[in-house]
């Protein structure tokens, strides 16, 4: 039997990793105005400051976990 890198607990937490990441980049996206003369303050707001590169950085923590979490060996016989 083939063994592999990493176990299923170890691409669930990868799963995770990359939503918290893609909810974190969605999070950020936006804000911006068509017109380049006019300002608009939603740039500016605390969902693109604070909480978006908040779960950007914890979906990379997650995926370095992810990595390089070990699960629980069995007894091999």
């Amino acid at each position: 039997m083939k063994k592999f890198a990493f176990n299923r607990t170890n691409y669930i937490l990868m799963v995770a990793g990359i939503i918290v990441l893609a909810l974190g980049y969605i999070l950020l996206s936006g804000g911006g105005s068509d017109d380049p003369n006019q300002f608009n303050p939603a740039m500016f707001d605390s969902r693109r400051l604070y909480v978006a590169p908040i779960l950007i950085v914890a979906g990379f923590v997650v995926e370095i976990i992810a990595i390089l979490y070990k699960g629980k060996k069995k007894d091999e016989e």
